[in-house]
């Protein structure tokens, strides 16, 4: 079908809304009738030609077999497809047939819906297409809406026809119905401003996903293939995929079997994909519906390759039940085995934040890849991201445990930046990640980075955000470029402005880095004051509340219920100043024992002020073993949290202080040995690991000061303790690295790669500009500054 055709055949069905629904549906649910119409006009045209076997075959296993429930097998085989309808009725005759009884109508439309396959019935469901036929007859325009669907100036038949006046209306093949229903879906969500892109992603960039995805082992297809899409929306990626691979005319020409295989969340869309893989001849019971997060639906298959264009930027928060108890990851897709700094491997999270899940679905489908061992081709991945995924996350982080499970498994092949607004959705910019588990010997522990982003052609009309596309020369440009693994630099035109395509590769190891914490010793001064001491009366994390109640009734919060009486006071005063309490908080607020709990503090607080006074020390270690020599000496019984509670109240930060010593090891030959094996280093350089080594041969390790702690992120094809040396020692002479804080992390920035950094103009030029603007602006500008414009002029001139 030419595109004129095609145009032609999407401006009539465009129509028929207008025509038709104008006066009975809001104009943002035409779609609602229309769509579904045409799926069920397209499945009535392909079964209108077997008709009459599909009522003979019900006649022979009523009559002559006297079969209560029919056979589905022989139906399906007289219909020539997987589905049928054992109802007489084809829209057609449904037409001819009617009178001016739109409930005799809507009867024979019942019967006729009744009579499809259960595979067709549950589209209609989907569809609620039954309810819009109900609400259709109520309002007297079913007939009008049939009689266009069947007009003979429309084809939606596989086969050319004559129109009335002898024209020839062309076949609709099964590709050309694709185009044709995904257009009017886009058309109908641009009128609604709704997200085309929810469900349509632009043709060009599926044809460029199909050509990376199995141009480079076209001559390598297994005889029977798998494709499967978690995100697949109305198929287009899979219906697309499976035209590359099959069609005679281009560089694949497969002969294997292609079977196809999704998931769609939206009922709607379902309904579209499912009638798409009926129509052209795929196993409509491969497309499932529901969450691909929520539900493992295909746990047991694996698959040759993957493609998707997941939701990006959306929420999972609905699913994290499904997936994680509290913490702790539940649903094994969503888990990877990793190593530690020191080598020793556990089960990490591979869950984002729940505010973006996208690269959910691409560990969706690495879970799905078949092992090398079983298939030598394993699986190939295409999958659209946004930014985020490249970058989002710090080292531990789920994000981050994703790109390096990965990484480090050696999956990530390729990585294109894609122009921005190219989809109809977004105009932010958007990459294609390819993955594969059986990448060849030159590729090995190597990841391709391709930036397309000036690549492209604009549009004469935007479509949505959509304002520029590929050609068919770009993407060939991209795909060699892939297949090349080459470095390519960035051209540069006349004006000094960036063009086309730049390529650059990179070792796994270029992408992570170790996460290190760098600390400093603690340093306070201490003394008791009553001030000071008072804050203990509360609970830091209430301390608002809990003045105010104090400030409001003194001793009365100690009285046995009390407080419980002022539960709702409590809560109104809360939300007037914007706090907000867990049940927990609200729980100790009225607490008269915890609250009588704090006080007895304070009292041993007074108490053990009393015994060591108030002076000032800058030596907070002296200090601390006077108070544990107080607190010991009048037997009074503390927690250590309580105890700690008041030397915090008493002590700050003081820069001029002593560090305050953490803890004094006297460690053996053994002990040693090991510790100096565990951080890598020698016996002179433990100070710069927090072991301080001491006259007597001991060791002293100090308090941190959290506040002043800081963290490096250092390459990890860098050494922690060179950059540490080289980097952090100079500025920060008391630092230490904690080496037990390492973490692992990856992230990949294109702009740290691919920017190019344009020189500023000169300020020669700057100033002729100014001055050139200044005749316009009559004299302001000369005035400001004090020049004479026509002689600056001259004098740039």
């Amino acid at each position: 079908m030419n595109q004129q055709s095609h145009n032609q055949l999407v401006s009539f069905v465009w129509r028929i809304a207008d025509d038709c629904l104008r006066d009975v549906y809001v104009r943002g649910k035409y779609r609602d009738v229309i769509l579904p119409m045409v799926v069920l006009r397209r499945l009535d045209t392909l079964l209108e030609p077997t008709k009459d076997a599909v009522l003979e075959e019900v006649l022979y296993q009523k009559q002559e077999m006297h079969a209560i429930e029919l056979d589905d097998e022989p139906l399906r085989e007289a219909s020539g497809y997987v589905f049928f309808n054992t109802s007489q009725w084809t829209l057609k005759k449904l037409q001819r047939t009617a009178t001016n009884s739109q409930q005799i109508l809507l009867a024979n439309i019942e019967d006729y819906l009744d009579g499809f396959s259960s595979n067709v019935k549950e589209i209609i469901t989907r569809f609620k297409l039954l309810e819009q036929m109900r609400h259709m007859a109520d309002k007297q325009v079913l007939l009008d809406v049939i009689e266009k669907f069947v007009s003979p100036y429309i084809n939606l038949t596989p086969h050319d026809i004559e129109d009335p006046e002898g024209n020839t209306l062309p076949g609709l093949s099964n590709l050309g119905m694709g185009y044709v229903f995904e257009e009017l879906i886009r058309k109908f969500n641009e009128e609604n401003n709704e997200e085309a892109g929810e469900h349509f992603t632009p043709r060009e960039v599926i044809h460029l996903m199909t050509h990376l995805m199995f141009d480079p082992i076209k001559g390598q297809l297994p005889p029977v293939m798998t494709i499967y899409d978690p995100a697949c929306g109305s198929g287009g990626m899979l219906t697309e995929s499976q035209n590359y691979i099959k069609d005679t005319g281009g560089v694949i020409q497969a002969r294997g079997d292609v079977y196809l295989y999704g998931k769609e969340i939206n009922d709607e869309t379902y309904a579209i994909c499912k009638s798409d893989m009926m129509i052209k001849g795929n196993n409509p019971e491969n497309i499932r519906v529901g969450s691909t997060l929520s539900t493992d639906e295909f746990s047991a298959t694996r698959f040759d390759f993957m493609l998707s264009n997941p939701p990006y930027g959306k929420s999972w928060s609905s699913e994290v039940k499904y997936i994680k108890d509290g913490k702790d990851v539940i649903d094994p897709r969503f888990q990877v085995d990793l190593a530690d700094y020191w080598g020793q491997k556990a089960t990490m999270d591979a869950t984002p934040r729940s505010s973006d899940g996208q690269l959910l679905f691409l560990m969706e489908m690495v879970n799905k890849m078949k092992p090398v061992g079983t298939s030598p081709l394993g699986s190939r991945i295409a999958s659209i991201h946004n930014g985020s995924s490249l970058f989002t996350g710090d080292a531990g982080s789920g994000e981050s445990n994703i790109r390096r499970f990965i990484i480090e498994n050696d999956m990530l092949d390729t990585i294109i930046q894609l122009p921005n607004n190219l989809f109809y959705n977004t105009g932010i910019t958007t990459y294609i990640w390819l993955l594969t588990n059986a990448k060849p010997a030159a590729r090995k522990g190597r990841v391709q980075l391709i930036d397309a982003n000036l690549l492209y052609r604009k549009l004469r009309k935007n479509l949505g955000d959509k304002n520029c596309e590929f050609s068919a020369n770009d993407i060939q440009q991209i795909t060699d470029a892939y297949l090349a693994f080459a470095r390519i630099e960035r051209e540069i035109d006349a004006n000094n402005d960036p063009v086309g395509i730049a390529v650059q590769l990179f070792d796994n190891e270029d992408f992570g880095y170790h996460k290190i914490t760098i600390e400093r010793p603690d340093r306070r001064r201490a003394g008791f004051s009553a001030q000071r001491i008072a804050g203990l009366r509360f609970d830091k994390s209430l301390r608002e509340p809990m003045e105010w109640l104090w400030a409001e009734h003194g001793e009365h919060v100690y009285q046995p219920g009390f407080l419980k009486e002022q539960a709702k006071a409590i809560t109104a005063w809360c939300e007037e100043q914007g706090i907000t309490l867990k049940a927990k908080q609200r729980g100790k607020l009225v607490d008269t024992k915890y609250w009588a709990k704090l006080r007895d503090l304070l009292n041993t607080a007074n108490a053990l002020m009393d015994e060591i006074g108030t002076e000032e020390t800058t030596d907070f270690n002296a200090f601390r073993n006077r108070v544990a020599k107080a607190i010991k000496a009048h037997q009074i019984k503390l927690a250590a949290t309580e105890k700690n509670a008041i030397l915090n109240a008493v002590s700050w930060y003081d820069e001029t202080a002593e560090k305050v010593i953490a803890k004094r090891h006297k460690l053996s030959r053994t002990e040693l040995d090991d510790l100096i094996a565990h951080l890598g280093c020698t016996t002179d350089d433990l100070a710069d690991f927090g072991w301080y080594p001491q006259p007597d041969g001991s060791y002293l390790t100090y308090e941190t000061a959290t506040d002043l702690r800081d963290s490096e992120s250092i390459p990890l094809k860098d050494s922690i303790h060179r950059y540490f040396r080289a980097e952090v020692k100079p500025h920060v002479e008391e630092a230490w690295i904690n080496l037990d804080s390492v973490k692992i992390g990856y992230e990949i920035s294109f702009n740290k790669y691919f920017y190019r950094h344009k020189p500023l103009r000169s300020l020669e030029e700057v100033t002729q500009d100014i001055l050139k603007l200044e005749k316009k602006a009559d004299g302001l500008i000369a005035d400001i500054l004090g020049v004479d414009v026509a002689r600056k002029l001259e004098s740039v001139e």
